[in-house]
Protein backbone atom coordinates (compact mmCIF):
# COMPACT_ATOMS: atom_id res chain seq x y z
CA UNK A 1 0.00 0.00 0.00
CA UNK A 2 1.20 3.47 -0.85
CA UNK A 3 1.88 5.59 2.26
CA UNK A 4 -0.37 8.40 1.00
CA UNK A 5 -3.17 5.88 0.49
CA UNK A 6 -2.65 4.53 4.03
CA UNK A 7 -2.80 8.06 5.45
CA UNK A 8 -6.04 8.86 3.64
CA UNK A 9 -7.71 5.48 4.25
CA UNK A 10 -6.92 5.18 7.97
CA UNK A 11 -9.90 5.74 10.27
CA UNK A 12 -10.52 5.73 14.01
CA UNK A 13 -12.48 2.52 14.39
CA UNK A 14 -14.52 1.99 17.55
CA UNK A 15 -16.15 -1.39 16.78
CA UNK A 16 -14.22 -4.64 16.35
CA UNK A 17 -15.09 -8.18 15.25
CA UNK A 18 -13.37 -9.93 18.15
CA UNK A 19 -11.06 -11.86 15.82
CA UNK A 20 -7.62 -12.29 17.39
CA UNK A 21 -4.70 -10.25 16.11
CA UNK A 22 -1.64 -12.47 15.66
CA UNK A 23 1.48 -12.01 17.77
CA UNK A 24 3.40 -11.57 14.52
CA UNK A 25 1.21 -8.61 13.50
CA UNK A 26 1.53 -7.04 16.96
CA UNK A 27 5.31 -7.36 16.73
CA UNK A 28 5.20 -5.69 13.32
CA UNK A 29 3.26 -2.78 14.83
CA UNK A 30 5.82 -2.35 17.59
CA UNK A 31 8.64 -2.63 15.06
CA UNK A 32 7.03 0.21 13.07
CA UNK A 33 6.80 2.28 16.26
CA UNK A 34 10.44 1.56 17.05
CA UNK A 35 11.46 3.20 13.78
CA UNK A 36 9.73 6.50 14.51
CA UNK A 37 11.91 9.60 14.59
CA UNK A 38 12.85 11.04 17.97
CA UNK A 39 14.72 14.13 19.12
CA UNK A 40 18.40 13.29 19.19
CA UNK A 41 17.47 9.63 18.60
CA UNK A 42 16.61 9.38 22.31
CA UNK A 43 13.76 6.92 21.62
CA UNK A 44 11.92 7.80 24.85
CA UNK A 45 9.20 5.19 24.47
CA UNK A 46 8.06 1.93 25.95
CA UNK A 47 5.05 -0.12 24.90
CA UNK A 48 2.81 -2.40 26.93
CA UNK A 49 0.93 -4.86 24.72
CA UNK A 50 -2.26 -6.00 26.43
CA UNK A 51 -4.23 -8.99 25.18
CA UNK A 52 -5.64 -10.10 28.53
CA UNK A 53 -9.38 -9.38 28.71
CA UNK A 54 -9.42 -8.42 32.39
CA UNK A 55 -6.59 -5.92 31.98
CA UNK A 56 -8.29 -4.47 28.89
CA UNK A 57 -11.43 -4.04 31.01
CA UNK A 58 -9.41 -2.04 33.54
CA UNK A 59 -7.96 0.10 30.75
CA UNK A 60 -11.42 0.57 29.29
CA UNK A 61 -12.70 1.70 32.68
CA UNK A 62 -9.91 4.28 32.83
CA UNK A 63 -11.09 5.71 29.49
CA UNK A 64 -14.83 5.39 30.04
CA UNK A 65 -14.94 3.96 26.50
CA UNK A 66 -15.77 0.36 25.61
CA UNK A 67 -13.55 0.15 22.54
CA UNK A 68 -10.41 -0.79 24.50
CA UNK A 69 -12.02 -3.95 25.89
CA UNK A 70 -13.69 -4.79 22.56
CA UNK A 71 -10.47 -4.65 20.54
CA UNK A 72 -8.25 -7.75 20.51
CA UNK A 73 -5.22 -5.78 21.66
CA UNK A 74 -4.53 -2.56 23.50
CA UNK A 75 -1.12 -0.97 23.24
CA UNK A 76 -0.23 1.45 26.03
CA UNK A 77 2.36 3.92 24.77
CA UNK A 78 4.57 5.31 27.53
CA UNK A 79 6.99 8.22 27.53
CA UNK A 80 10.29 8.29 29.39
CA UNK A 81 10.59 12.03 29.95
CA UNK A 82 13.89 11.67 31.83
CA UNK A 83 15.44 10.02 28.78
CA UNK A 84 14.58 13.10 26.69
CA UNK A 85 15.55 15.57 29.41
CA UNK A 86 19.10 14.18 29.70
CA UNK A 87 19.84 15.70 26.31
CA UNK A 88 17.31 18.53 26.05
CA UNK A 89 16.48 19.58 29.60
CA UNK A 90 12.95 20.72 30.40
CA UNK A 91 12.01 21.08 26.72
CA UNK A 92 12.89 17.42 26.19
CA UNK A 93 10.97 16.42 29.29
CA UNK A 94 7.81 18.41 28.60
CA UNK A 95 7.68 18.48 24.80
CA UNK A 96 10.03 16.18 22.91
CA UNK A 97 9.13 13.04 24.86
CA UNK A 98 5.47 13.65 23.97
CA UNK A 99 6.18 14.49 20.32
CA UNK A 100 8.37 11.43 19.96
CA UNK A 101 5.81 9.03 21.42
CA UNK A 102 3.16 10.65 19.20
CA UNK A 103 5.29 9.85 16.15
CA UNK A 104 5.66 6.25 17.34
CA UNK A 105 1.90 6.04 17.86
CA UNK A 106 1.22 7.32 14.34
CA UNK A 107 3.56 4.67 12.97
CA UNK A 108 1.48 2.02 14.76
CA UNK A 109 -1.70 3.39 13.16
CA UNK A 110 -0.23 3.42 9.65
CA UNK A 111 1.35 -0.03 9.98
CA UNK A 112 -1.99 -1.40 11.19
CA UNK A 113 -3.69 0.09 8.13
CA UNK A 114 -1.18 -1.69 5.92
CA UNK A 115 -1.89 -4.99 7.71
CA UNK A 116 -5.66 -4.66 7.32
CA UNK A 117 -6.14 -3.95 11.01
CA UNK A 118 -8.26 -1.23 12.55
CA UNK A 119 -7.13 1.12 15.30
CA UNK A 120 -8.24 3.97 17.48
CA UNK A 121 -5.81 6.31 19.22
CA UNK A 122 -7.08 7.01 22.73
CA UNK A 123 -5.67 9.97 24.62
CA UNK A 124 -8.45 10.66 27.10
CA UNK A 125 -7.90 8.46 30.15
CA UNK A 126 -7.07 8.59 33.83
CA UNK A 127 -3.30 8.20 33.75
CA UNK A 128 -2.92 6.76 37.25
CA UNK A 129 -5.48 4.02 36.58
CA UNK A 130 -3.77 3.04 33.33
CA UNK A 131 -0.35 3.03 34.99
CA UNK A 132 -1.66 0.83 37.81
CA UNK A 133 -3.47 -1.57 35.46
CA UNK A 134 -0.33 -2.37 33.47
CA UNK A 135 2.23 -1.73 36.26
CA UNK A 136 4.01 1.13 34.52
CA UNK A 137 7.22 2.03 36.41
CA UNK A 138 7.20 5.44 38.12
CA UNK A 139 9.78 6.88 35.71
CA UNK A 140 7.41 6.34 32.76
CA UNK A 141 4.16 8.05 31.85
CA UNK A 142 1.31 6.50 29.84
CA UNK A 143 0.55 9.08 27.15
CA UNK A 144 -1.60 7.16 24.65
CA UNK A 145 -3.41 3.90 24.11
CA UNK A 146 -4.12 2.27 20.78
CA UNK A 147 -6.99 -0.17 20.37
CA UNK A 148 -6.13 -2.75 17.69
CA UNK A 149 -8.39 -5.29 16.05
CA UNK A 150 -10.31 -6.22 12.95
CA UNK A 151 -12.94 -3.65 11.96
CA UNK A 152 -16.63 -4.29 12.48
CA UNK A 153 -17.41 -0.92 10.91
CA UNK A 154 -16.09 1.40 8.23
CA UNK A 155 -16.41 4.98 9.44
CA UNK A 156 -17.17 7.64 6.86
CA UNK A 157 -14.42 9.85 5.55
CA UNK A 158 -14.12 12.80 7.92
CA UNK A 159 -14.28 16.36 6.67
CA UNK A 160 -10.84 17.92 6.51
CA UNK A 161 -10.05 21.61 6.41
CA UNK A 162 -8.94 22.80 3.00
CA UNK A 163 -5.30 23.21 2.09
CA UNK A 164 -5.72 26.99 1.79
CA UNK A 165 -7.21 27.20 5.30
CA UNK A 166 -4.15 25.69 6.95
CA UNK A 167 -1.08 26.64 4.89
CA UNK A 168 0.83 29.90 5.12
CA UNK A 169 4.02 30.58 3.23
CA UNK A 170 6.83 32.69 4.67
CA UNK A 171 4.73 34.26 7.40
CA UNK A 172 1.35 33.67 8.91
Amino acid sequence: MDVFEAIKERRSVRAYTGEEVSDEDVERLIEAARWAPSAGNTQPWAFVVVKDVETRRKLSSATQQTLIKEASVAIVVCADAARSSRVYGSRGEKLYSIQDTAAATQNILLAAQELGLATCWVGAFRENEVAKAVKVPRNLRPVAMVAVGYPAERPATPRKRSFNEIVHYGTF
